[in-house]
């Protein structure tokens, strides 16, 4: 079948920026859809019936007509963060014909005289704003597009309260078009409470003396987390995540996840990684609330209820955390069975009951133990002294492919 569907990208200047083969699609075009504020831009000389996008969103409508002439608009380019990148995990290749216009970024990094390669783009259209925290650091640029008008006073809340007052803001508006506007303010003193719906903004990340300042590696302070004392510390964080080894897409299992410390450096190791967090109790749910949008990975998917019960009907995973529970009865054959051929299976003991568990795992299934002991230099009267934490025993499995 030959391609039906048009998605046009169309920029602020409307259909006078247009080329002419959007142009010719737009008039052989059966039905055009698109928001209120792209169909307004059209001439009269368009003379296909129009229809705005259903609330709730929906793409059934336009997948509906396939095999008749349509027309989807987009702003700007429709593969970045539009309908366009949409509609294509839906029609095939050969159906779809995309003709982008520049984009709001491609725009933005033009007024900022900023290379694109060194900028990194987010999109807060109808994601939460926790997801900036993990891209805050100092010298960083960032463009950002935005929900609404109220986004860029967001943004500099989120800048002042991670330390970053000084970090300068350039909110872009109408780009492209003639009511094109430029505001530049620092995130300290940022005044102004509404902009433009039509909005990006580009921030140049300028960390104060009390910012709280983030690695990228695994193995975060353990300030960084607010729990209750069950807490996987740094050091053996550390090294249980390089044993789960996350790589892109790859989903983790967290089970018995404490205040969700391993989950949440999983998922800041790649944006594609995916997790779910497993916990009963009521109070760290809420703990694990809290530190997944205060580290920028809101994504993290949190499921209160007790293993193995709880596991039910969950996707298989790539990777499996037991960080407690180890000994309860169905927990480590329930995470065995659902676990991906190829997948990896770490669980930390620190009791000798759960240590023998895991022997008798290793005696059955093989795998590699590890004893990891951590012992940190505190005073002693007027000299210094080791003092140990309790030692960990950590059982890595991965399941034959």
């Amino acid at each position: 079948m030959a391609a039906w569907l048009t998605v046009v990208g169309i920029g602020e200047e409307g259909y006078a920026g247009l080329g002419k083969a959007a142009r010719r699609a737009l008039l052989a075009a059966e039905v055009i859809v698109g928001a209120p504020r792209q169909l307004q831009l059209l001439p009269r000389c368009i003379r296909a019936p129009q229809q705005t996008w259903p609330s709730p969103f929906s793409l059934d409508d336009v997948l509906a007509r396939r095999g008749t002439p349509v027309c989807v608009l987009a702003s700007g380019d429709p593969m970045l963060f539009g309908v366009g990148a949409s509609l294509a995990r839906q029609v095939p290749a050969d159906e779809l014909q995309v003709l982008p216009a520049p984009s709001s970024v491609s725009l933005a990094a033009a007024r900022m005289a900023w290379p694109l390669k060194e900028v990194t783009v987010l999109s807060l259209v109808a994601r939460p704003l926790a997801a900036l925290h993990a891209q805050v650091h100092h010298g960083a640029r960032l463009l950002i597009l935005s929900n609404d008008g109220s986004s860029p006073a967001a943004i500099a809340k989120l800048l002042r309260e991670r330390g970053f007052g000084p970090s300068r803001l350039t909110v872009l508006e109408h780009l492209g078009g003639p009511q094109e506007l430029r505001i530049d303010r620092l995130a300290a003193s940022w005044d102004l409470t509404d902009a433009a719906a039509l909005n990006i903004v580009a921030v140049e990340c300028l960390a104060a003396d009390n910012a709280q300042r983030l690695p990228l590696t695994v193995g975060l302070p353990d300030s960084a987390y607010q729990h209750d004392g069950q807490l996987t510390k740094r050091d053996v964080r550390a090294i249980t995540l390089a044993r789960l080894a996350p790589k892109p897409g790859e989903l983790l299992w967290d089970v018995g996840a404490g205040c969700g410390s391993i989950a949440i450096e999983w998922l800041r190791s790649h944006p594609s990684c995916r997790a779910i967090a497993i916990e009963a109790d009521e109070g760290r749910q809420q703990l694990i609330k809290h530190n997944r949008d205060a580290l920028g990975v809101p994504g993290l998917q949190l499921l209160s209820g007790k293993a193995p019960e709880a596991l039910s009907g969950l996707e298989a995973p790539d990777a499996i955390f037991i960080g407690g529970g180890v000994t309860i009865p169905g927990v480590l054959e329930h995470c065995w069975s659902q676990l991906k051929a190829g997948g990896r299976l770490v669980a930390n003991a620190v009791t000798l009951q759960s240590e023998v568990t895991l022997l008798a795992w290793r005696a059955e299934h093989g795998g590699e133990l590890t004893r990891i002991q951590v012992a940190q230099a505190k005073p002693l009267g007027d000299f210094d002294t080791w003092r140990s934490a309790l030692p960990i025993t950590l059982l890595e499995l991965h399941k034959p492919c």
